[in-house]
């Protein structure tokens, strides 16, 4: 027990200095490279290769990604070349020092239970896409270590409908099961990441997001069964 704690403090320690140096290199490097350069950090110092199954789209303009672990971030940013805008609850923004790596490069803040926030978020991410940025968004709106994908919100559909991007779903396999603050508790290892291949938002389709939801639980499971140390 003691020491599985001190190997989730010791990944702990290297996520905030990958933080840390993300913020103080931010302003002397071109853009994106402060947040690449910092997920590289952080993964390599916590043994965390990445295992690519499917391609990137070099058109895509949005992806959407399963969220589990704290590391999803750092693992997004290393298999891709994109400058990617996150989209993050607008609380996140908020808290001290862990604002600045959203705020320095213009992540989006979505504020919930706001009968103005949807309309918010079109403007932010037009003005992100107009930059050449991809959005990025974790469609379930938290993290869950069960396994099984909560719903997706509808923010990601009105975007995605909205200005009709090509979007990529991308499969992270039992990253909670790598790294959890919530148990605390780090396995260093293999992730396994799926790009799905992309396609181009229909809003006269009502049940694209349901959809696509359903189709990336079942990759999730399929490959899943392929690896029995995490079940």
């Amino acid at each position: 027990m003691i020491f599985a704690r001190i190997k989730w403090l010791y990944a702990v320690i290297v996520i905030f200095t990958g933080m840390t140096l993300m913020i103080t290199i931010f302003y002397f490097v071109p853009k994106p490279y402060a947040q690449k350069i910092s997920a590289w950090f952080i993964r390599l110092l916590v043994f965390v290769p990445v295992k690519v199954h499917g391609a990137p789209d070099p058109d895509a303009q949005m992806y959407l990604i399963n969220h589990q672990s704290e590391m999803d971030i750092g693992i997004m940013e290393t298999i891709t070349s994109k400058n990617l805008a996150w989209v993050a609850k607008k609380e996140l923004f908020k808290v001290p020092f862990f604002s600045l790596v959203l705020r320095l490069p213009k992540d989006i803040a979505l504020e919930r239970e706001s009968k103005t926030a949807l309309v918010k978020l079109i403007k932010d991410c037009k003005d992100r896409l107009d930059q050449g940025r991809v959005i990025t968004i974790f469609p379930e709106g938290t993290r869950t270590e069960t396994g099984k994908m909560k719903p997706f919100k509808a923010g990601a559909k009105m975007v995605a409908d909205k200005f009709s991007l090509r979007v990529q779903p991308v499969v992270l396999i039992a990253t909670a099961y790598h790294f959890s603050n919530k148990r605390k508790d780090f396995h260093p290892g293999t992730v396994h990441a799926i790009y799905l291949d992309s396609f181009i938002a229909d809003k006269s389709d009502p049940e694209w997001l349901k959809n696509l939801q359903i189709k990336m639980q079942k990759v999730y499971d399929d490959e899943l069964a392929n690896h029995p140390c995490y079940r």
